[in-house]
């Protein structure tokens, strides 16, 4: 039997430039080996319905396992963005080389709407994520459509967006000494960095143009270069490519205060007024993606960003990314 996907309507499926939000195809495929098959015969025309609708969820796929997981997106053969090699400050489990958990965080902490890895200098092309176990309440994955928020804030917060798009933005966080498992962005400088040493940390942080302060007690803040905070898609389309709502918002832990996490690249702060009317914005056009155990997401993390709801139960979301 040929492997076939046919498109379905989510409840409260968002609709922008007449195009469904996410998309959501059903796959009858059943079989991994056919399931494989079809991602790869499929995998350029998913990868441009992902840039032009944001986000792609393949429902019906035989999937159980991480080794499940690893066996499609190897099949969608795109280029692995290794997250052992990845700048991103959140603590994550390795399942294989480009399968791991999408976030250890504790049920109950929120991870606010962000585009993956945009506060470092390389951020990955696109995301996938594998549902492995829905929760029992909520833990849906929220989607926001970055370039359509990029409209609403050019036309309600003109000055903001444009400081935003000539300014860029600055980062900074503080790294703990040991890996902080109750933190939503709790990896340790040495896994961080890929350094065993303070010196090895340096002369990584020397080369990326970051500036850094040991802390007494071995933690390290580190602040990145001005990065920007928005990006041109190429095809007359622009998102708001940043964490500055994650940032703002929800880099607190018992290091880190979110009114210090972030700037404009000149150093000059942010006012919360404007962020909070950009996360506002940012809700109106977000969908909470309504996870079912084996569904398969791919999203284009330069044109939509993604957060996590809390949740009860167990929840094992897993992700995979793809590099540029």
């Amino acid at each position: 039997m040929s492997v076939e996907a046919k498109p379905f309507t989510l409840p409260n499926q968002h609709e922008y430039h007449g195009q469904p939000f996410p998309l959501a195809l059903k796959v009858n495929a059943t079989s991994l080996e056919d399931a494989c098959a079809w991602a790869r015969e499929n995998a350029a025309e998913l990868d441009a319905q992902a840039a032009a609708h944001g986000a792609v969820l393949l429902r019906g796929l035989p999937l159980a396992s991480p080794e499940d997981f690893d066996a499609i997106v190897g099949a969608f053969d795109f280029p692995n963005f290794s997250y052992a090699d990845s700048l991103s400050n959140a603590y994550r489990i390795n399942y294989t080389p480009r399968v791991f958990s999408a976030n250890e965080a504790p049920p109950e902490v929120t991870i606010f709407l962000h585009h993956e890895m945009a506060q470092t200098p390389s951020p990955p092309a696109k995301l996938f994520f594998f549902c492995q176990t829905a929760p029992t309440e909520g833990g849906a994955t929220p989607v926001c459509r970055s370039d359509i928020l990029w409209e609403h804030l050019v036309e309600q917060r003109p000055a903001f967006a444009d400081d935003c798009k000539n300014k860029g933005l600055k980062y900074s966080n503080v790294m703990p000494a040991e890996a902080d498992k109750s933190s939503g962005m709790g990896r340790s400088w040495q896994s961080t960095f890929s350094a065993e040493t303070r010196e090895a940390a340096e002369a990584r942080m020397t080369a990326l143009g970051y500036t850094w302060e040991w802390q007494p007690n071995g933690d390290l803040r580190a602040t990145t270069p001005v990065l920007p905070a928005v990006r041109d898609l190429g095809d007359d389309r622009h998102s708001f490519f940043n964490q500055l709502i994650a940032a703002f918002n929800g880099w607190k832990d018992t290091r880190n205060d979110p009114a210090k996490a972030i700037t404009f690249g000149d150093g000059t702060p942010l006012a919360p007024a404007d962020v909070a009317g950009a996360s506002t914005l940012a809700d109106e056009v977000t969908f909470d993606l309504p996870w079912q155990t084996g569904d398969l997401a791919l999203v284009d993390n330069y044109t939509a960003m993604h957060g996590r709801r809390t949740f009860k139960g167990t929840r094992k979301v897993l992700a995979s990314l793809v590099a540029a």
